[in-house]
Protein backbone atom coordinates (compact mmCIF):
# COMPACT_ATOMS: atom_id res chain seq x y z
CA UNK A 1 0.00 0.00 0.00
CA UNK A 2 1.39 3.91 -0.67
CA UNK A 3 0.50 6.68 1.14
CA UNK A 4 -0.55 8.94 -1.59
CA UNK A 5 -2.18 8.66 -4.42
CA UNK A 6 -0.87 10.70 -6.83
CA UNK A 7 3.08 10.78 -6.64
CA UNK A 8 4.84 14.29 -6.71
CA UNK A 9 7.90 15.43 -8.57
CA UNK A 10 10.72 17.45 -9.87
CA UNK A 11 11.18 17.32 -13.32
CA UNK A 12 13.73 18.64 -15.47
CA UNK A 13 12.65 22.45 -17.57
CA UNK A 14 15.61 23.44 -19.10
CA UNK A 15 19.56 22.68 -20.13
CA UNK A 16 22.35 25.01 -18.05
CA UNK A 17 24.75 24.11 -20.65
CA UNK A 18 27.57 27.06 -20.22
CA UNK A 19 25.51 29.30 -17.77
CA UNK A 20 24.74 28.62 -14.03
CA UNK A 21 21.59 26.62 -12.88
CA UNK A 22 18.25 28.10 -12.11
CA UNK A 23 15.13 27.41 -10.02
CA UNK A 24 13.44 27.62 -13.52
CA UNK A 25 15.58 24.85 -14.70
CA UNK A 26 13.03 22.48 -13.03
CA UNK A 27 9.59 21.90 -12.98
CA UNK A 28 7.11 20.90 -10.11
CA UNK A 29 4.77 17.92 -11.43
CA UNK A 30 2.32 15.53 -10.15
CA UNK A 31 1.96 11.95 -11.82
CA UNK A 32 -0.91 8.97 -10.82
CA UNK A 33 0.69 5.79 -9.02
CA UNK A 34 0.05 3.12 -11.12
CA UNK A 35 0.39 -0.54 -10.93
CA UNK A 36 3.53 -2.58 -10.28
CA UNK A 37 5.28 -4.70 -12.83
CA UNK A 38 6.84 -8.30 -11.59
CA UNK A 39 10.23 -7.42 -10.40
CA UNK A 40 9.57 -4.17 -9.38
CA UNK A 41 9.26 -2.72 -5.69
CA UNK A 42 8.22 0.96 -4.75
CA UNK A 43 9.67 2.86 -2.63
CA UNK A 44 8.90 5.88 -0.56
CA UNK A 45 11.95 8.28 -0.92
CA UNK A 46 13.38 9.47 2.08
CA UNK A 47 17.02 10.73 1.54
CA UNK A 48 18.02 12.44 -1.89
CA UNK A 49 21.65 12.95 -2.72
CA UNK A 50 23.17 15.98 -4.19
CA UNK A 51 26.46 15.53 -6.37
CA UNK A 52 27.57 18.12 -9.20
CA UNK A 53 27.82 15.60 -11.52
CA UNK A 54 23.92 16.09 -12.02
CA UNK A 55 24.34 19.24 -14.05
CA UNK A 56 26.56 17.58 -16.14
CA UNK A 57 23.38 14.93 -16.85
CA UNK A 58 21.13 17.92 -17.68
CA UNK A 59 23.43 19.15 -19.98
CA UNK A 60 23.66 15.60 -21.81
CA UNK A 61 27.29 15.10 -21.46
CA UNK A 62 28.65 12.04 -22.67
CA UNK A 63 31.15 10.20 -21.07
CA UNK A 64 30.99 11.29 -17.39
CA UNK A 65 27.13 10.64 -16.85
CA UNK A 66 23.74 9.30 -18.69
CA UNK A 67 21.97 12.50 -19.96
CA UNK A 68 18.52 13.48 -19.91
CA UNK A 69 15.79 15.39 -21.07
CA UNK A 70 13.56 18.24 -20.67
CA UNK A 71 10.78 16.33 -19.11
CA UNK A 72 12.17 13.88 -17.49
CA UNK A 73 12.25 13.74 -13.99
CA UNK A 74 15.35 14.74 -12.23
CA UNK A 75 17.77 12.16 -11.37
CA UNK A 76 19.25 11.24 -8.15
CA UNK A 77 20.47 8.44 -5.92
CA UNK A 78 18.93 8.17 -3.09
CA UNK A 79 17.45 5.94 0.34
CA UNK A 80 13.68 4.84 1.10
CA UNK A 81 11.68 2.61 2.07
CA UNK A 82 10.16 -0.29 0.53
CA UNK A 83 6.14 0.20 0.56
CA UNK A 84 5.47 -2.17 -1.94
CA UNK A 85 7.30 -5.03 -3.59
CA UNK A 86 7.02 -7.73 -6.57
CA UNK A 87 10.50 -8.61 -5.86
CA UNK A 88 10.76 -12.07 -3.82
CA UNK A 89 13.65 -11.02 -2.55
CA UNK A 90 13.38 -7.48 -1.31
CA UNK A 91 10.49 -7.17 1.62
CA UNK A 92 7.79 -4.28 2.80
CA UNK A 93 9.54 -2.39 5.04
CA UNK A 94 13.44 -2.68 4.03
CA UNK A 95 15.61 -0.08 3.32
CA UNK A 96 17.40 0.54 0.06
CA UNK A 97 19.37 2.74 -2.17
CA UNK A 98 19.19 3.39 -5.58
CA UNK A 99 18.75 6.25 -8.58
CA UNK A 100 15.50 7.06 -7.25
CA UNK A 101 15.13 10.49 -8.87
CA UNK A 102 13.38 13.89 -7.22
CA UNK A 103 10.22 12.32 -6.27
CA UNK A 104 8.12 10.94 -3.66
CA UNK A 105 8.00 7.26 -4.88
CA UNK A 106 10.34 5.80 -7.13
CA UNK A 107 9.24 2.40 -9.15
CA UNK A 108 12.32 0.77 -9.85
CA UNK A 109 13.57 -2.88 -10.42
CA UNK A 110 14.77 -4.82 -7.97
CA UNK A 111 17.75 -5.66 -8.82
CA UNK A 112 18.69 -2.26 -9.55
CA UNK A 113 18.53 -1.55 -5.34
CA UNK A 114 20.98 -2.35 -2.79
CA UNK A 115 19.39 -3.27 0.27
CA UNK A 116 20.99 -1.38 2.80
CA UNK A 117 21.02 -2.14 7.31
CA UNK A 118 18.62 -0.01 8.75
CA UNK A 119 21.60 1.39 11.13
CA UNK A 120 23.75 4.65 12.54
CA UNK A 121 25.40 4.43 8.82
CA UNK A 122 22.71 4.61 6.72
CA UNK A 123 22.83 7.99 5.11
CA UNK A 124 26.67 6.78 5.11
CA UNK A 125 25.79 4.94 2.03
CA UNK A 126 25.16 8.31 0.28
CA UNK A 127 28.32 9.45 1.34
CA UNK A 128 31.17 8.10 2.40
CA UNK A 129 30.07 4.50 1.88
CA UNK A 130 28.52 5.45 -1.83
CA UNK A 131 29.96 6.74 -4.50
CA UNK A 132 32.07 10.21 -2.96
CA UNK A 133 33.35 7.82 -0.55
CA UNK A 134 34.13 5.05 -3.36
CA UNK A 135 35.70 8.27 -5.48
CA UNK A 136 38.10 9.52 -3.00
CA UNK A 137 39.03 5.71 -2.46
CA UNK A 138 40.09 4.67 -5.67
CA UNK A 139 41.20 7.85 -6.78
CA UNK A 140 43.79 8.46 -4.04
CA UNK A 141 44.64 4.94 -3.94
CA UNK A 142 45.07 3.84 -7.00
CA UNK A 143 45.85 7.18 -9.50
CA UNK A 144 47.39 8.84 -6.55
CA UNK A 145 49.50 6.01 -4.97
CA UNK A 146 50.14 8.06 -1.90
CA UNK A 147 53.67 6.54 0.48
CA UNK A 148 54.30 7.25 3.88
CA UNK A 149 55.77 11.20 4.36
CA UNK A 150 54.36 12.50 0.99
CA UNK A 151 52.46 15.94 0.60
CA UNK A 152 49.58 15.74 0.06
CA UNK A 153 47.28 18.41 -1.15
CA UNK A 154 43.29 17.78 -1.78
CA UNK A 155 40.85 20.93 -3.50
CA UNK A 156 37.57 20.87 -2.37
CA UNK A 157 38.57 19.44 0.45
CA UNK A 158 35.49 20.37 2.93
CA UNK A 159 33.35 18.91 0.00
CA UNK A 160 32.08 15.32 -0.12
CA UNK A 161 34.68 13.90 -2.01
CA UNK A 162 37.41 16.18 -1.01
CA UNK A 163 37.10 15.55 3.15
CA UNK A 164 37.26 11.76 2.42
CA UNK A 165 40.34 12.29 0.85
CA UNK A 166 42.63 14.41 2.85
CA UNK A 167 41.32 11.51 5.64
CA UNK A 168 42.85 9.04 3.51
CA UNK A 169 45.71 10.52 2.97
CA UNK A 170 46.35 11.07 6.52
CA UNK A 171 45.58 7.18 7.03
CA UNK A 172 47.85 5.83 4.62
CA UNK A 173 50.76 8.18 6.31
CA UNK A 174 50.78 11.16 4.53
CA UNK A 175 51.24 14.83 5.49
CA UNK A 176 47.95 16.48 4.24
CA UNK A 177 46.99 19.86 3.15
CA UNK A 178 43.22 21.11 2.43
CA UNK A 179 41.94 23.51 0.47
CA UNK A 180 39.05 25.11 0.58
CA UNK A 181 36.63 28.45 1.00
CA UNK A 182 36.04 30.36 4.43
CA UNK A 183 38.07 30.38 7.40
CA UNK A 184 34.80 27.60 8.81
CA UNK A 185 35.76 25.21 6.56
CA UNK A 186 39.38 25.64 6.93
CA UNK A 187 38.93 25.64 10.69
CA UNK A 188 37.41 22.09 10.37
CA UNK A 189 39.72 20.78 7.89
CA UNK A 190 42.45 21.28 10.68
CA UNK A 191 40.92 21.39 14.13
CA UNK A 192 38.82 18.76 13.85
CA UNK A 193 40.40 16.08 10.71
CA UNK A 194 43.50 16.88 11.43
CA UNK A 195 44.48 18.26 8.11
CA UNK A 196 48.51 19.78 8.39
CA UNK A 197 47.69 22.72 7.07
CA UNK A 198 44.76 24.55 5.12
CA UNK A 199 44.08 26.96 2.34
CA UNK A 200 41.55 29.28 2.45
CA UNK A 201 41.14 30.41 -1.45
CA UNK A 202 38.52 32.75 -0.87
CA UNK A 203 40.88 35.50 1.48
CA UNK A 204 44.30 33.81 0.68
CA UNK A 205 46.89 33.88 -2.75
CA UNK A 206 46.54 30.04 -2.91
CA UNK A 207 50.46 29.72 -4.91
CA UNK A 208 51.99 31.72 -1.77
CA UNK A 209 50.15 29.48 0.93
CA UNK A 210 51.26 26.14 -1.41
CA UNK A 211 54.88 27.31 -1.21
CA UNK A 212 54.74 27.97 2.56
CA UNK A 213 52.86 25.32 3.20
CA UNK A 214 54.87 22.66 0.67
CA UNK A 215 58.55 23.45 0.98
CA UNK A 216 59.00 20.08 -1.23
CA UNK A 217 56.86 20.23 -3.14
CA UNK A 218 53.35 18.32 -3.65
CA UNK A 219 53.50 14.63 -4.32
CA UNK A 220 50.38 14.23 -5.06
CA UNK A 221 47.65 16.44 -5.44
CA UNK A 222 44.10 15.26 -5.58
CA UNK A 223 42.22 17.69 -7.83
CA UNK A 224 38.25 18.08 -7.75
CA UNK A 225 38.55 22.03 -8.74
CA UNK A 226 40.34 23.00 -11.82
CA UNK A 227 41.34 25.99 -12.61
CA UNK A 228 43.65 28.86 -10.15
CA UNK A 229 43.81 25.83 -7.38
CA UNK A 230 45.12 23.19 -10.34
CA UNK A 231 47.48 25.89 -11.88
CA UNK A 232 48.97 26.76 -8.68
CA UNK A 233 49.49 23.33 -7.34
CA UNK A 234 51.12 22.56 -10.98
CA UNK A 235 53.71 24.95 -10.15
CA UNK A 236 54.79 23.38 -6.91
CA UNK A 237 54.45 19.50 -7.73
CA UNK A 238 57.99 17.35 -6.80
CA UNK A 239 59.68 15.09 -8.81
CA UNK A 240 57.47 12.18 -10.39
CA UNK A 241 54.53 13.72 -8.80
CA UNK A 242 50.74 12.66 -9.49
CA UNK A 243 48.04 15.04 -10.24
CA UNK A 244 44.90 13.29 -9.69
CA UNK A 245 42.26 14.81 -11.75
CA UNK A 246 38.44 13.86 -9.80
CA UNK A 247 36.84 17.31 -11.24
CA UNK A 248 36.33 20.45 -11.93
CA UNK A 249 33.70 22.58 -10.30
CA UNK A 250 35.71 25.59 -11.17
CA UNK A 251 34.19 25.46 -14.58
CA UNK A 252 31.27 23.98 -14.58
CA UNK A 253 29.09 27.20 -14.98
CA UNK A 254 31.13 28.88 -17.53
CA UNK A 255 30.17 28.90 -21.15
CA UNK A 256 33.67 28.52 -22.97
CA UNK A 257 35.86 25.73 -21.84
CA UNK A 258 38.94 27.94 -19.44
CA UNK A 259 42.35 27.47 -20.91
CA UNK A 260 44.54 25.27 -20.02
CA UNK A 261 46.45 25.67 -16.92
CA UNK A 262 49.56 27.63 -17.74
CA UNK A 263 51.75 25.96 -15.57
CA UNK A 264 50.97 22.42 -17.05
CA UNK A 265 54.80 21.84 -18.53
CA UNK A 266 55.75 21.30 -15.17
CA UNK A 267 54.67 18.20 -15.67
CA UNK A 268 57.20 17.41 -18.11
CA UNK A 269 60.59 19.18 -15.97
CA UNK A 270 59.04 17.72 -13.32
CA UNK A 271 58.50 14.20 -15.02
CA UNK A 272 55.24 13.74 -12.98
CA UNK A 273 51.77 12.14 -14.10
CA UNK A 274 48.90 14.03 -14.31
CA UNK A 275 45.62 11.44 -15.15
CA UNK A 276 41.68 11.47 -14.83
CA UNK A 277 39.52 8.85 -13.73
CA UNK A 278 35.76 7.37 -13.03
CA UNK A 279 34.65 4.75 -10.53
CA UNK A 280 33.44 2.52 -13.46
CA UNK A 281 36.05 -0.35 -13.88
CA UNK A 282 36.55 -0.83 -10.04
CA UNK A 283 32.89 -2.39 -9.42
CA UNK A 284 34.68 -5.32 -8.32
CA UNK A 285 36.94 -3.86 -5.60
CA UNK A 286 34.04 -1.61 -4.39
CA UNK A 287 33.35 -4.67 -1.62
CA UNK A 288 36.45 -4.46 -0.49
CA UNK A 289 36.68 -0.37 -0.31
CA UNK A 290 33.44 -0.30 1.49
CA UNK A 291 34.78 -3.33 4.14
CA UNK A 292 37.65 -0.88 4.84
CA UNK A 293 36.33 2.61 4.66
CA UNK A 294 33.82 0.82 7.68
CA UNK A 295 36.03 0.60 9.82
CA UNK A 296 37.99 3.52 9.63
CA UNK A 297 34.59 5.28 10.34
CA UNK A 298 33.94 2.78 13.22
CA UNK A 299 37.37 3.36 14.58
CA UNK A 300 37.03 7.42 14.70
CA UNK A 301 39.26 7.48 11.33
CA UNK A 302 36.84 8.52 8.91
CA UNK A 303 34.54 11.70 10.22
CA UNK A 304 31.47 11.83 8.35
CA UNK A 305 30.07 15.08 7.70
CA UNK A 306 26.41 15.91 6.30
CA UNK A 307 24.83 19.51 4.85
CA UNK A 308 20.98 18.13 5.58
CA UNK A 309 18.24 20.09 4.33
CA UNK A 310 14.70 19.32 4.22
CA UNK A 311 11.23 19.30 2.10
CA UNK A 312 10.19 18.55 -1.20
CA UNK A 313 10.26 22.54 -2.38
CA UNK A 314 13.70 23.09 -1.30
CA UNK A 315 15.04 19.91 -3.57
CA UNK A 316 16.25 22.33 -6.51
CA UNK A 317 17.70 24.77 -4.15
CA UNK A 318 19.89 22.22 -2.67
CA UNK A 319 21.27 21.66 -5.37
CA UNK A 320 22.12 25.37 -6.37
CA UNK A 321 23.57 25.13 -3.09
CA UNK A 322 26.47 22.79 -4.73
CA UNK A 323 27.59 25.55 -6.92
CA UNK A 324 27.46 28.28 -4.97
CA UNK A 325 29.97 26.53 -2.14
CA UNK A 326 27.15 27.32 0.58
CA UNK A 327 27.71 23.22 1.21
CA UNK A 328 29.79 21.76 4.08
CA UNK A 329 30.28 18.08 3.72
CA UNK A 330 27.99 15.62 1.74
CA UNK A 331 24.81 17.50 0.72
CA UNK A 332 21.78 15.52 1.66
CA UNK A 333 17.75 16.74 1.65
CA UNK A 334 15.13 15.06 3.88
CA UNK A 335 11.85 14.17 2.81
CA UNK A 336 9.42 14.18 5.28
Amino acid sequence: MTEAAVNRQWLINGNPRGRALALSDFKAHEAEIGSLADGQVRIRVQVLSFDPSQKGQMENISGYTSGAEVGQVMSARGIGEVVASRHPAIAVGEKVAGAVGWQEYADLSGASVEALPDDDLLTAHLGPLGGTGLTAYFGLLRIGQPEPGDTIVVSGAAGAVGSVAVQMGQILGGRVIGIAGGPDKCAWLTEELGCDGAIDYKNENIKQRLTELCPGGINVFFDNVGGIALNAALARIAPHARVVICGGISRYEQEALPPGPANYFNIVFRQARIEGFLLSGYEREYAVARRRITEWMRTGRILHKEDVQHGFDNIPATLLCLFSGKNFGKQLLKLP
